[in-house]
């Protein structure tokens, strides 16, 4: 039986997640109207839920009522009792510090969007990551859709010869006290990277009302993203010498995808990407922010 606990279970993963793993048929209703019946039947049924906990109590209580799973009174009452460990708190502030005090126990885990906030908060969970060789998986849950899947390919291998650049488009949220613009943009940056990569040289934003365009460059292209708050349509596309390839997707399965990584990662798979390429979109986020408050290209730092 793999143990694990839930931090910061403040948003739907922590729901979603809870009913992959206990099975039962209660689910919020506005849950179930956005991402449908996610409930599995006969998988994970050797994982056990420990306990959750959040900094918001009323959140974790709510889930003891519908669950009938334990309520951690701190972050670190999990230290040594369990297999793996999911952090998902909407403020990714908290990640950094909901992850500390179990890095030494070198246990599996999967830390949401954004991976942190801070710079600084990204170079000390990758030296601890990295240290105790933990394996890790998280992220967006917009690494998983086909057509990003897809588009990622066609750009690696060229297989609609040399690569022009790209334009992407994802729903965000500037106004909010879960760390504003870092809140939701992390969906954006994590298809861009899937798509072109993890390490452009530059960004430039441009704001107009409530849509936020970037123009992201690359050694031998750039990529044009649009931040659209209010907008909920997820696009994606690529210029490429022999063809223009642009189409909408959904997050429909990605959620299943995303836990089911967590799950093969319980069972000793080894993780699905580099510390560095864990933790680069929280770079490219830091220069896009930057660059709103500027009004400048920006340079996009790197771990090393």
């Amino acid at each position: 039986m793999y143990r694990i606990a839930i931090l910061g279970c403040e948003n739907s993963h922590a729901d979603i997640f809870l009913n992959y793993v206990i099975k039962e048929k209660v689910i919020k209703e506005e849950v179930k109207e956005a991402y449908g019946d996610l409930i599995k039947e006969d998988l994970y049924s050797d994982v056990e839920v420990v306990g959750v906990y959040s900094d918001d109590t009323e959140a974790a209580m709510k889930l003891n009522e519908q669950y009938g799973v334990y309520v951690a009174k701190s972050y670190d009452e999990f230290v040594g009792r369990i297999d793996g460990l999911i952090i998902t708190a909407r403020h990714g502030d908290n990640h950094l510090k909901y992850a500390l005090p179990y890095l030494k126990s070198g246990i599996p885990m999967f830390i949401d969007k954004p991976i942190t906030v801070k710079e600084e908060d990204a170079r000390v969970l990758y030296q601890g990551l990295k240290e105790n060789g933990i394996r890790v998986c998280g992220g967006s849950v917009c690494k998983y859709p086909e057509l990003i899947k897809e588009l990622g390919k066609a750009v690696r291998e060229e297989t609609y010869g040399k690569v022009f650049g790209g334009m992407m488009r994802a729903p965000v949220s500037m106004n909010n006290e879960y760390g504003g613009f870092f809140f939701y943009s992390q969906h954006l940056v994590q298809a861009l990277c899937s798509v072109f990569g993890f390490y452009p040289s530059s960004v430039k934003a441009y704001v107009n009302g409530n849509i936020t365009t970037c123009m992201v460059r690359y050694e031998n292209y750039d990529v044009t993203i649009q931040f659209t708050d209010g907008c909920f349509e997820y696009c994606a596309g690529v210029s490429c010498e022999k063809k223009v390839s642009f189409d909408s997707y959904t997050l429909d399965g990605c959620f299943e995808a995303e836990f089911d990584a967590f799950y093969q990662l319980l069972r000793g798979a080894e993780q699905p990407e580099s510390y560095e390429e864990f933790v680069a979109p929280v770079f490219i986020l830091n220069a896009i922010d930057r660059s709103i408050r500027s009004g400048n290209e920006e340079k996009v730092n790197r771990i090393n």
